[in-house]
């Protein structure tokens, strides 16, 4: 007799090609039913027939990579006389939360037609299919259906709706597909100059690659933004670049059109390999090649260049034209602000030459993800194309619906539902007004999907962060309750949720600087953590911080305060260290960091205030140009280094010993590579002790700083694997989730 089923999905189940690969496989078994999405992002099928049975099996054994599945619920229901099998209008009910579909980069069989050069695809810039494309940056809302999305400003052609409306004709990448399009209904490229005026040309890709040959500057409309195009090869259009961006220092990504473009610019294994052609095709950062032919102006003072590979067609065919086939794709907006996604937006940064856009609409901004290796693992720095806005699955329910403010540099939010955290794709720094709005508007989006009504409000303990301020207004229109945590406690929590572990753990949390629950501004603590409860067991020793916020811009004002912590007030010292001189105003500057350091307003236990000291004092880097500079810039120094023999039982001591060797003439990539390798020691010792003490079982670590690979690898060397973050970034671009995870521990 035949049976029946009603079966839910959850998952990455909308807009990958999920109701059309449902619709054959039950024709092929001679299955009646339906198949629809529904209003959560999830999927519901009705089937029955003889051979209900096989249906589930091979519906989970045999889909396509892009589907991806986290649950399933069936249970036998009472048959319906369904004959044949159909795909069902969209639904706004919501039984259960699916995941949105991050945007995808274009595939092989994609990618095959446009090179193919014939018909409606052929150097058709938008290819995509079931399985590749835009798809979080073009929706509106969901379910994910074409009206729902900015492809609704593109009817189809007769040959698109054919494909579309029949499986024979579009096979299981066309049929049903959302995005569908070719080049007689698909989006349209223009070329502009500077003051958005039309230029002229028989084909724009073919155009802006030779203006890009020629030295020029080109913005090239993507998938989540704009990029800034520019010859990566050329000194001085790198330099040019530099001074329009207003960005002095900061690395520019580089997009390679190949794996093997890739590897005459950088270092590429079997794991980096995969990263770099895997459908979310983030920028790696990777050891620099010997002879790149890159212009070291494209990452100057690193060791690492951070390359990705083409994710639409438009890139591909923009590479395969320029003579390097390879080309700087840095994000299309001035220093500090967000990443432009039209027209005006991008017209009016007065960065690009030229520009080459196109009319269909970006809905979500989405950067490029960003993703180094550290001790030999790949961990997010950036968390955007291709990996938000996946849900990472906290250890921990939720007792009702929530949302995280994150922190204010380099940030991300996030909606809680259940057991589900899901993160904004990376937002930026909250100084930019415009980054602040952003992040508005993202949560709004998110709850309003993930239908977060009446939600629990949380945020960073520091009254003064932007996202804090954001948090109470929401309170104020919601009527809500805010909860606050402490900043390393939520990057404790982060590490946790990222690996799952639920028990007490050991928390090394270590980055820049996060307001401590005595004021102070720390950054590089040993925790206790039991759930929504935390014990600072150790940190590092107190610093003044003179001028405070300055002090982490003009790293030599560290250095002076921790040269007197050790040495005292010794001017000779000074001078030979030429530390006045590594500061804006000179002599009169230091002696008002003296004063400071005297009677400070501020002290702080930061292990990227230390990181700052030691490569100021080490000549590696006197200036602060962007988040993190001078302590990249010493892990850069320390390639190569050797590992000196010296004793110190905190960063203080440890400070003047390098010091005192660097003054005896011993060579900076040791130094480098010794600060950061012993400060890794010390925290590693009082990690293992504590943990030890304490009887527990896990040490994660989080923070900005914990990407360093010479401090890992100290602090593994006396304690062991540690448990790193590899689903969210281990900074604050990840922190929402830690204060998701607090108040999963309370119960709220």
């Amino acid at each position: 007799m035949p049976k029946a089923y009603l079966i839910h999905i959850s998952g990455i189940v909308q807009g990958v090609g999920f109701r059309p690969y449902v619709k054959i496989l039950a024709d092929r078994l001679g299955l009646g039913g339906y198949v629809k999405n529904l209003g959560g992002g999830e999927v519901e099928i009705y089937v029955e027939g003889e051979r209900s049975g096989e249906f589930l099996d091979a519906l989970l054994n045999g889909r396509p990579k892009a589907i991806y599945i986290e649950e399933v619920k069936a249970v036998e229901v009472e048959p319906r006389g369904a004959r044949a099998f159909v795909i069902e209008k969209s639904s706004e009910e919501v039984q259960t939360p699916s995941m949105i579909p991050p945007d995808l980069a274009i595939c092989e069989d994609c990618l095959r037609e446009v090179l193919g050069g014939g018909g409606r695809r052929g150097r058709y810039p938008f290819n995509s299919c079931s399985f590749c494309g835009p798809r979080f940056s073009v929706i509106r809302r969901l379910p994910y259906d074409r009206e729902n999305t900015s492809w609704s400003a593109f009817p189809m052609c007769e040959e698109c709706a054919r494909e579309y409306s029949s499986a024979e004709v579009g096979g299981v990448r066309r049929f049903f597909y959302q995005g569908i399009s070719c080049r007689n209904d698909g989006p349209r490229l223009t070329l502009l100059d500077s003051a958005g005026r039309p230029v002229e040309a028989e084909d724009p890709i073919s155009e802006a690659a030779r203006l890009v040959e020629e030295g020029r500057i080109v913005a090239v409309k993507g998938v989540g933004g704009f990029h800034i195009f520019a010859l990566a090869s050329d000194d001085g259009v790198v330099a040019e670049l530099r001074r329009r961006k207003r960005r002095p220092s900061q690395p520019f990504a580089v997009m390679a059109l190949d794996l093997e473009t890739a590897g005459r610019l950088v270092v590429v294994d079997g794991a980096a390999a995969e990263l770099l052609t895997s459908p979310r095709r983030p920028v790696v950062l990777l050891p620099k090649r010997d002879g790149s032919p890159a212009s070291p102006l494209v990452s100057p003072g690193l060791d690492r260049e951070g390359v990705f590979l083409p994710y639409t067609a438009l890139h591909y065919l923009l590479l395969s034209e320029i003579r390097d086939r390879f080309a700087i794709a840095t994000s299309g907006n001035i220093h500090g602000e967000p990443m432009c996604t039209d027209r005006r937006c991008v017209l009016r940064l007065g960065v690009a030459d030229y520009v080459l856009d196109h009319d269909l609409e970006i809905v979500h901004r989405v950067d490029d993800s960003v993703v180094r290796f550290t001790a030999g693992r790949p961990v997010l720095l950036r968390r955007g194309r291709g990996y938000a806005p996946v849900w990472v699955k906290m250890p921990l329910r939720l007792g009702r619906a929530a949302v995280a403010f994150g922190a204010d540099l380099q940030t991300a939010g996030a909606v809680g539902v259940g057991d589900k955290a899901v993160l904004t794709q990376y937002i930026g720094d909250l100084d930019s007004f415009r980054a602040l709005e952003d992040l508005d508007r993202e949560l709004r989006w998110l709850a309003q999907a993930y239908r977060a009504e009446a939600p629990a409000l949380v945020c960073d303990l520091n009254p003064a962060y932007s996202s804090h301020r954001l948090c109470r207004e929401w309170a104020g229109e919601l009527n809500a309750e805010v909860y606050t945590v402490q900043h390393h406690h939520a990057h404790a929590l982060a590490a946790a949720a990222d690996v799952g572990v639920a028990e007490p753990f050991l928390a090394v949390a270590i980055d820049g600087v996060g307001l401590g629950e005595d004021g102070a501004a720390w950054g590089g603590e040993v925790l206790y953590v039991e759930g929504p409860r935390y014990e600072r067991v150790r940190h590092l020793t107190y610093v003044p911080m003179p001028g405070g916020d300055l002090a982490a811009v003009r790293p030599a004002r560290m250095a002076l305060a921790y040269l007197f912590k050790h040495f005292g007030e010794d001017w000779g010292l000074v001078e030979r260290l030429k530390l006045a001189g590594r500061l804006p105003g000179g002599l009169a500057e230091a002696q008002i960091a003296a004063r400071e350091i005297k009677s400070p307003r501020i002290y702080t236990s930061s292990v990227g205030r230390f990181l700052d000291a030691v490569a100021a004092a080490l000549g590696v880097a006197w200036e602060r140009t962007y988040e993190g500079e001078p302590a990249i810039r010493l892990e850069a120094a320390a390639s190569g280094g050797r590992l000196l023999q010296l004793d110190a039982e905190d960063q203080v001591e440890l400070f003047g010993r390098l010091v005192e060797l660097y003054l005896r003439g011993a060579d900076v990539k040791d130094l480098a590579y010794t600060a950061q390798y012993k400060l890794g020691q010390i925290l590693g010792k009082w990690a293992c002790e504590t943990a030890e003490r304490k009887g527990v079982r896990h040490i994660v670590v989080g923070g900005g700083v914990a990407v360093n690979d010479y401090i890992i690898a100290g602090l593994e060397s006396v304690c062991g694997r540690a448990a790193l973050p590899s689903k969210t970034p281990p900074g604050d671009g990840g922190i929402a989730l830690g204060q998701l995870y607090y108040l999963a521990h309370l119960g709220i």
